[in-house]
């Protein structure tokens, strides 16, 4: 992509103001992080929103400035985006190395020739060339456009349990969140999914948490996931190429982990549904290629009537969003008799929509499994199941899907699937995917 001046990003002349006085080397520190007031809503009838969920900058392990980051999905179309960073928000006085490798030195210059020397801000410490990271109140005036792009406030809650991580996100917070230890990987999900429902009581801001990547170093089981109650959203699909997405002989793949968490809360413990994200995860914006950590892989899209913080929580909350890859959705309907898709389809690309379900009287039985992690421990990994859990009971291969229900469903859900490559994939022969929310009929 060419570089554009910083002229060329529309400003206010109020946020332009507030941007240069930034670069007064002698200001005073900032007060504590607040967020500007919400855009106003421009947007009179529900739409999807694209966005991303899942994404880190220099402010932790990702390695652009998150202006660049920033940039990038603006850039790429989506309306909007969450920076998730380990552990803390962008907020504060946070400098880092500029030219403590090549990727560091490369990014640096990209940032300059992007956003200029005026913009960027450098200092020399122990003969070390270091820049500023500028927090998310003071670089999202560049980027917020009420009704076009919108940056959430958000977290990675990162944290483990007897060496498996358990990662969640926290969206729309208003504080940063520590991790905190539960007995077991049950009990660490649900205490840190309640911190981010006690911060929103306690705040009035529409918020929520949900699990990252289950079988990043297979962290999460099926079991673990169904019976955390607080838990209502995890990542399907997560476009980091560590993540094990797909899972392998012995362990179950994301969405074979989704289908049983749903058939046993319905079926068995009598609890709600589990959604079901997609996002990127990046932290790599400077090689693409399959195995690095890019972005573009996957997004939500949210159907709200304004885009707006609040409006997308409540979106999500409702189950009004669908996750992909790449497939688009005109739109998802449901009424007691059916479920339709109208797939917006491109010319030269075909479809196929296969209708996923668990029926009621299905066996939740399991056989347990364990696995030899690396120091040769043997352990538990989520058990064997009937196929009848998740059975695919319908295909079509029209742009307008429909599913037509028996009474006998626990839930149903769809996948579509094209035969489009995608243009970076997650994993290599990776095509364009779109999931929908189960749905209860």
């Amino acid at each position: 992509m060419s570089a554009r001046p910083l002229a060329a990003v529309a400003l206010t002349a109020t946020a332009f103001a507030a941007a240069l006085a930034f670069q007064n080397p002698d200001r005073v520190p900032q007060p504590r992080f607040t967020l500007p007031a919400e855009p106003a809503p421009t947007a009179a009838a529900p739409a999807y929103w694209k966005g991303n969920l899942h994404t880190h900058t220099l402010w932790s392990d990702g390695d652009d400035y998150p202006e660049m980051v920033v940039d990038w999905y603006k850039k790429h179309g989506y309306q909007f985006l969450a920076l998730t960073e380990h552990n803390l928000l962008a907020e504060g006085d946070k400098w880092v190395d500029a030219e403590s490798n090549a990727t560091r030195t490369k990014a640096t210059k990209k940032y300059v020739e992007r956003f200029g020397e005026k913009w960027a801000e450098f200092r020399t410490n122990k003969d070390k060339k270091q820049a500023r990271l500028k927090p998310l109140a003071e670089f999202r005036t560049l980027f917020d456009e009420p009704g076009k792009f919108l940056l959430v406030p958000a977290e990675e809650i990162t944290h483990s349990f007897a060496k498996r991580p358990i990662h969640m996100n926290g969206i729309n917070l208003r504080d940063p969140i520590k991790p905190l230890d539960g007995k077991d990987a049950v009990e660490t999900v649900r205490v840190n999914v309640r911190q981010v429902s006690e911060q929103r009581a306690k705040s009035g801001r529409m918020m929520i948490a949900f699990l990252n990547h289950p079988n990043y170093g297979w962290g999460v089981r099926a079991e673990e996931m169904l019976l955390a109650e607080e838990l209502k959203y995890f990542e399907v699909f997560n476009g980091h190429p560590g993540v094990r997405n797909y899972g392998d002989a012995q362990h179950a793949s994301c969405e074979r982990v989704w289908d049983i968490t749903n058939a046993l809360r319905l079926g068995k413990h009598k609890l709600p549904v589990v959604y079901g994200l997609a996002t990127d995860d990046a932290h790599g914006y400077h090689e693409f290629a399959v195995g690095k950590v890019n972005p573009g892989r996957g997004w939500v899209m949210v159907k709200a009537p304004f885009l707006t913080a609040d409006s997308l929580v409540k979106g999500l909350e409702a189950g009004d969003f669908y996750a992909s890859t790449g497939v688009v959705l005109d739109s998802i309907t449901r009424d007691d008799k059916t479920l339709k898709l109208a797939i917006r389809a491109e010319a030269g690309v075909t479809y196929k929509t296969e209708f996923v379900a668990t029926m009621q009287g299905t066996d939740l039985t399991s056989t347990p499994k364990t696995f030899k992690d690396k120091d040769g421990k043997e352990t538990p990994v989520t058990s064997d199941y009937s196929a009848d859990i998740g059975k695919v009971v319908a295909t079509s291969t029209d742009a307008n899907p429909t599913y037509t229900f028996t009474g006998k469903e626990l839930y149903v859900r769809a996948k579509v699937t094209s035969s489009k490559p995608h243009p970076n994939p997650y994993a290599k022969g990776d095509v364009e995917v779109a999931w929908t929310q189960p749905v209860v009929p």
